[in-house]
């Protein structure tokens, strides 16, 4: 189904926090201010790698207006911070190992003075040998950057005999991807303000992705009791995982402490760049084989992931791209290999799509590869492959069984775009046949002649090519096995009488209050005005764990699935004993409780009457319940349960004189479960599609010598409103299996995911250039285009 306006009207709601959002007047959390707020601000090392000899903050400590300077010495707990394991130095003390170390941090009366402070701590620092290239970081005689050394994790997944099954592949493709280190480039960057408060708490309002793991490691850090901090976390400008992990609050909580008055930290955009953590940059080497009839029968996967220089989530995301390595296929024989190295580059770690963007890239490419070497269509390669309901999941793992592969699979072939696909597909293999072109080069003069247009009176310019490629998703959501992923909700009826929903989610711009709103309207039949939602706020909502992993919203439904019935149960027996009414003949509705069949529209009981008569009675309505998100019985250490399924296709226009790809249309075709926040689904796929077209053609965080080469957005390029495609379409299939109560799946990751092997599967249809490198160079485009045009006048 076409997700829509006019299909899904009735859904179709304006956010709640639009308003706000789109005239300013919505105030993020490092927006605020307090009374007699100081200024904080960080001291990071001039060298990616060297032994602190000494840090003397005397004269920043002498100069007017500074409050605090404080470095490892003032560190009351565990001078370590990591959501997975405590790894990265709060204040380093002996040793920094990238550009984003912290050495000290100040507090004064202006963020000026404070700036000024940093320029007067002194530190000697012994300069060290960099280790900037992942390919040679464990090679011996390599300085050791941890005690461990500078392997980080290693992961292994094997089936069959895969080395031995490629004798009997009919055609074998070997190749070597590479994908780039992406900023999140989030509106809001790294900040907030640290309150301690008279009775001895501290209150925290930073932008993070999960409160409680904040609050956690705080505790340790600050040798402080969990309880005695509040950690206030929505709303967020942006995360896309950057906010996961802890930035600033060790920092802003210290000096809070410290000074005993408010600090305000927020970074700027190049602090940002230098502290802030990156999409892994990894080298995937793949080599696949398939028989004569196109069945894939052997697959040899080694990963490479540049974590940098600390672990924060490197384990995880690799477990996540070894699991995602095969993609959505059944193959016999299989030996994936995974490796994430420590390097004195910036730190790598959660990033939307957590390691999938990676792997995917490269099997899809694999399969466009195979196609062409057999001759088959590559879609059709695809379906013969295509793991069916039953299969187990991709690492021998029992997992909810859809159709959703085999859906997204033909959905796609209603798109429009899939009409000029067969057009050129047939014009093509007309030009093979009459002028007996080569298997693996396509002459230039061919292709400009197929690609010269597409439909009647539609022309370009010569120089322009275009080209339409498609690529199938199949993504995990939650954080896998082995991982706990508790989470809990609250439904109660406020004094005010409100329907309120307490979650320990946050909201980063996905959408969660609206859809939030929606599921609660559904459950109770009630109006948005009988709504109330408190989230991100560790004093007044339980843990639901993190806001990551494209968990939230199957969270979010299963949580009210479970409190529904005790709440309903309570508020129809109190409104029996006040209306009169058998509780069977009542039923929630909008304003209050109704009686069935009365088209009068007007409750019997008001909300507010239900809860003036609660609170009278000193008996509380409300609801709570625990659980665990689904997970596995069985399967390696990360393996996922619950998997979405995409399919997207794509037209691109290569210009043949400059290199440039610009994306004219993508269409989405989603298998996520029921649509709950339409406005809102349709964000979350057109964002992460944008956010993929910087993974694909423009975004990477270049480093040389383990330092940034592009400290701002003027040089670090992120896609505009001016560059996103014309037309986005997203189709939606909501059908799950009888049974399944698993509800909807997230789709804040999956939309982001397939892009990039569409659009390189485009470009070699448009130019005849194969892309193993992203983001794909306009420089590599234009010498292959060189090269090419070499072989056709040889030939």
């Amino acid at each position: 189904m076409l997700l829509n306006r006019e299909t899904y009207a009735k859904r179709w709601i304006i956010r709640p926090d639009g308003e706000e959002k789109v005239t300013g007047k919505l105030r993020y959390l490092t927006d605020l201010t307090a009374p007699g707020m100081l200024y904080g601000k960080v001291l990071r090392s001039r060298y990616p790698h060297a032994w602190i000899l000494s840090i003397d903050t005397s004269k920043a400590k002498q100069t007017p207006g500074v409050r605090a300077v404080v470095t490892a010495e003032d560190v009351p707990g565990m001078n370590l911070f990591g959501i997975a394991f405590p790894h990265q130095p709060v204040f380093c003390h002996d040793r920094v190992r990238y550009i984003g170390d912290a050495l000290a941090a100040v507090a004064a009366d202006t963020e000026e003075i404070a700036e000024h402070a940093l320029s007067l701590i002194e530190v000697m620092y012994e300069p060290l040998p960099v280790v900037e290239n992942p390919e040679t970081a464990l090679d011996e005689g390599v300085l050791k950057l941890h005690p461990e050394g500078n392997l980080l994790h290693r992961t292994s997944l094997q089936q069959g005999e895969a080395e031995a099954a490629f004798a009997g592949c009919a055609y074998i493709v070997e190749e070597t991807y590479f994908t780039p280190r992406q900023m999140h480039t989030y509106m809001e960057t790294e900040g907030g303000l640290f309150i301690p408060e008279a009775d001895g708490r501290l209150t925290v309002y930073s932008p993070t992705q999960h409160g409680y793991k904040d609050r956690m490691q705080l505790s340790r850090i600050l040798a402080m009791e969990e309880e005695r901090i509040r950690v206030i976390s929505s709303p967020i400008g942006g995360s896309f995982g950057g906010k996961d992990e802890l930035n600033v609050q060790p920092f802003g909580a210290l000096l809070a402490l410290t000074t005993g008055s408010p600090v305000k930290m927020h970074n700027s955009r190049r602090e940002s760049v230098i502290a802030g953590i990156k999409r892994h940059p990894m080298r995937i080497k793949m080599k696949t084989g398939v028989d004569e009839a196109g069945y894939l029968i052997a697959h040899q996967v080694s990963i490479l992931a540049d974590t940098g220089a600390y672990a924060t989530l490197g384990r995880e995301v690799l477990n996540f791209a070894t699991e995602h390595a095969i993609g959505p296929y059944n193959i016999q024989h299989v030996d994936v290999q995974g490796t994430s190295v420590y390097t004195n580059n910036g730190v790598s770690g959660e990033f939307r799509g957590f390691g999938g963007n990676q792997v995917i890239f490269a099997v899809e490419s694999q399969i466009e590869r195979l196609a062409e070497k057999l001759g088959m269509d590559a879609w059709e390669l695809r379906k013969l492959n295509l793991r069916a309901p039953g299969d187990p999941g991709p690492m021998g793992q029992q997992i909810v069984q859809t159709e959703g592969a085999s859906q997204v699979w033909s959905k796609v072939m209603e798109s429009p775009l899939w009409a000029k696909r067969e057009k050129m597909m047939k014009r093509l293999a007309s030009l093979q046949e009459e002028r007996d072109l080569g298997q693996d080069v396509k002459g230039l003069s061919d292709l400009r002649e197929v690609n010269g247009s597409w439909g009647e009176g539609e022309t370009q310019d010569p120089w322009i090519r275009r080209g339409i490629g498609a690529a199938m998703v199949m993504h995990g959501a939650g954080l896998g096995l082995g991982i706990p992923d508790h989470s809990g909700g609250r439904l109660e009826l406020t004094p005010e009488g409100k329907l309120q929903a307490s979650f320990g989610f946050e909201e980063f711009g996905q959408g969660l209050y609206a859809a939030l709103t929606l599921m609660l309207q559904d459950s109770f039949g009630c109006a948005a005005d009988d709504i109330s939602i408190v989230i991100g706020d560790t004093d007044r909502v339980p843990s639901s764990g993190s806001s990551t992993a494209s968990r939230a919203t199957t969270m979010m439904w299963r949580a009210l699935q479970r409190l529904k019935p005790p709440l309903v149960q309570t508020l129809l027996q109190q409104a029996s004993a006040l209306a009169g009414f058998a509780a069977a003949e009542l039923a929630t509705g909008a304003g209050g409780i109704h009686r069935k069949g009365d088209e009068s529209g007007l409750p019997v009981v008001t909300y507010a009457q239900l809860a003036k008569a609660a609170e009278a009675a000193a008996k509380p309505i409300l609801a709570h319940t625990e659980f665990d998100y689904p997970t596995t019985p069985e399967g390696l250490v990360g393996a996922h349960y619950l998997y979405t399924y995409a399919a997207v296709i794509v037209e691109v226009e290569v210009n043949m004189l400059t290199g440039r790809v610009k994306v004219m249309q993508t269409d989405h075709v989603i298998a996520a479960g029921s649509v709950i926040n339409p406005m809102g689904f349709l964000g979350q796929i057109e964002g992460g599609s944008g956010m993929a077209l910087g993974f694909t053609l423009t975004e990477d965080a270049i480093m040389k010598e383990s330092k940034y080469v592009r400290h701002n957005l003027d040089t670090y390029l992120v896609p505009t409103v001016k560059d996103s495609p014309p037309i986005i379409r997203v189709d939606v299939i909501e059908d799950l299996p009888e049974g399944d109560t698993f509800g909807p799946r997230g789709v804040g990751e999956i939309g982001s995911v397939g892009l990039a092997p569409a659009i390189t599967a485009a470009v070699r249809q448009a130019t005849g250039i194969w892309v193993n490198r992203l983001p794909i160079s306009p420089e590599d485009i234009v010498q292959s285009i060189d090269w090419l045009e070499r072989v056709e006048a040889i030939d």
